[in-house]
């Protein structure tokens, strides 16, 4: 799946990922590869990017939204920072 991570400054980050672990406002969640449509609003915590099966990236970020369709995840925030 492609994921965007972008901030009001810049765009973090663009690529092919396995996967991804977000905390939502209501607790963590995790987005996988073909996820059906999703929009859900993000709290500020730590992001997991997961390459594959076998590597991930982690962020820290300030609230915001995420949107999964057609097999693209885009997460919008507030302020992101790799870790």
């Amino acid at each position: 799946m492609l994921l965007e991570i972008l901030t009001p400054e810049r765009k973090l980050y663009t690529g092919e990922v396995y996967g991804i672990q977000l905390p939502g406002v209501d607790g963590s969640f995790e987005i996988l590869d073909r996820h059906a449509p999703l929009i859900a609003a993000l709290g500020n915590g730590k992001m997991k990017v997961l390459k594959d099966k076998a590597s991930a990236e982690h962020f820290t970020i300030d609230g915001g939204f995420v949107e999964v369709l057609n097999n693209k995840a885009t997460v919008l925030v507030e302020g992101a920072v790799a870790v």
